[in-house]
């Protein structure tokens, strides 16, 4: 290019006209597979896609994409593993592959791996937790039936059998969550309640089994248990997400090492 001030050709590295000091390399490109998922999440962002909508066939996409068909068959893997997509082999009108909706299994698998990582602390599940949940408690007391219910106090009875094995407890304690979230009403309360239990079940049950008093700690987490759904039944709103915050950060501390994993 020409420098305007005094005809002398400058590299792009020194061309001040457009950022100082700005360094401009060659930018990297992007796999087949990522292109391919950059096309479809864009049909899905234009709402030309929407859930249940059946994708063209994998030689058709990779004609109209003007990719090869290993390409195709990457994006659709990995989109499978996000939930965005399904695919059911066969042939008739149900085979094929589908726009499909299951962010609970994508969400705890992300969550699950990356909380094993140490991406995300525990104590920063935790804490995203308690946010979580108290609005999702809230949202139960307001809400909730009784199918809803019903199935809160089945869960409880299996925590209140003297008998239950730890990982019995922390899987009904991990259900209990759920179960609140889902009588709330909100989908994506739900879900993440749900991905963040399932990334928190192995430390959580970890921690379960350093515990030295360990119907101490079940005595205290009934407790709380039963004050939480009391609040629910009675449509306690505010005291209902109070008690589960308190629980969380209570349950949480009493745990051996699980804070500051």
């Amino acid at each position: 290019m020409v420098d305007n001030t005094d005809g002398k050709e400058v590299g792009p590295q020194t061309d001040r006209s457009s950022g100082v000091g700005a360094m401009w390399r060659p930018v990297t490109r992007s796999s087949t597979h990522e292109l391919v998922i950059e096309a479809i999440e864009d049909q899905i962002m234009a709402g030309t896609l929407t859930v249940g909508d059946l994708l063209p066939s994998e030689r058709e996409l990779a004609l109209r994409l003007q990719v090869s068909r290993s390409g195709v068959r990457e994006a659709i893997r990995v989109l499978e593993g996000h939930g965005v997509l399904r695919s059911d082999v066969g042939s008739g009108r149900g085979a094929g592959t589908f726009v499909a909706a299951l962010p609970s299994a994508a969400l705890a698998r992300f969550l699950r791996l990356h909380v094993a990582l140490s991406n995300f602390r525990i104590q920063e599940v935790v804490e995203a937790r308690i946010m979580l949940e108290r609005a999702s408690a809230s949202l139960a007391a307001e809400r909730a039936d009784a199918d809803a219910l019903a199935e809160m106090e089945r869960l409880l009875a299996i925590m209140d059998d003297p008998d239950v094995s730890r990982e019995a407890f922390n899987d009904a304690d991990t259900d209990f969550h759920v179960a609140i979230a889902a009588a709330g009403g909100n989908t994506l309360f739900s879900d993440m309640t749900g991905a963040i239990r399932s990334s928190l079940r192995a430390p959580i049950l970890e921690a379960f089994t350093k515990v030295t008093n360990w119907d101490a700690l079940a005595s205290m987490l009934r407790t709380q248990h039963h004050e939480i759904l009391e609040a629910i039944i009675q449509g306690q709103a505010e005291r209902a997400g109070d008690l589960t915050a308190a629980h969380v950060r209570e349950a949480s501390a009493a745990l051996p090492d699980l804070p500051d994993a």
